[in-house]
């Protein structure tokens, strides 16, 4: 498989936010967001087995593992890997909402999916049937850059039951506070959230 870094830090997105995750970002992605901040993982990465990324996991000690990207359901070898850290290891993964993840909700993981927004240009991508099979244990994420963003993701809400955590996660800090303040006047049942890796490390760390 196609990998872009394997590294251990803070999960600095979505529920698990500020808890300590080893890290595993496959390389190639199917969308080109606007705003993405991991452009880099977007071409070819270095050609790793699965068995090699498991050894590299298993040196950082840590029950908790998230496989990012780029697109991790690109990757042929995905749902191997899943399956053989699963016995010993809290598993989620990280997708675009552009793919199917029926694979992803039969296995004990939580699938942490995009749905996105206007202002990254590829909202017309999305695999809509994929927010139906959404659990519990899993958690939805929009980025929210502008008003715009904020009536598309409204507007999403009202048109599909979704039954995991709901996350609107500003695109840039400036626009946390108004992002609060419209979920408290609209009383929606969402989780605000910043990328805590920017407010920590900047642009000092790739994470």
């Amino acid at each position: 498989m196609q990998i872009s870094e394997i590294f251990h830090s803070l999960q600095g997105e979505g529920a698990d936010i500020g808890r300590p995750t080893s890290f595993i970002r496959t390389a190639g992605c199917n969308l080109r967001c606007e705003w993405c901040d991991t452009k880099y993982a977007w071409d070819d990465g270095e050609e790793t087995s699965v068995e090699e990324v498991i050894d590299k996991v298993k040196g950082f000690d840590c029950r908790r593992v998230c496989i990012t990207g780029g697109e991790p359901l690109l990757q042929e070898d995905l749902i191997e890997l899943v399956d053989s850290l699963l016995p010993d290891h809290e598993i989620s993964v990280e997708t675009n909402g552009s793919m199917d993840i029926s694979k992803l909700v039969e296995r004990d993981l939580k699938v942490s999916m995009d749905h996105k927004t206007p202002s990254s240009c590829m909202e017309e991508r999305m695999k809509k049937e994929n927010l139906d099979l959404l659990r519990e244990r899993d958690q939805l994420k929009f980025v929210i850059s502008d008003e715009e963003d904020y009536e598309f993701s409204k507007q999403i809400l009202e048109k599909h039951e979704i039954s995991s955590d709901i996350i609107f996660q500003a695109e840039e800090d400036g626009n946390l506070k108004d992002l609060a303040e419209h979920v408290l006047e609209d009383e929606l049942d969402v989780r605000v959230l910043p990328q805590l890796h920017k407010i920590i490390w900047g642009d000092e760390r790739r994470v």
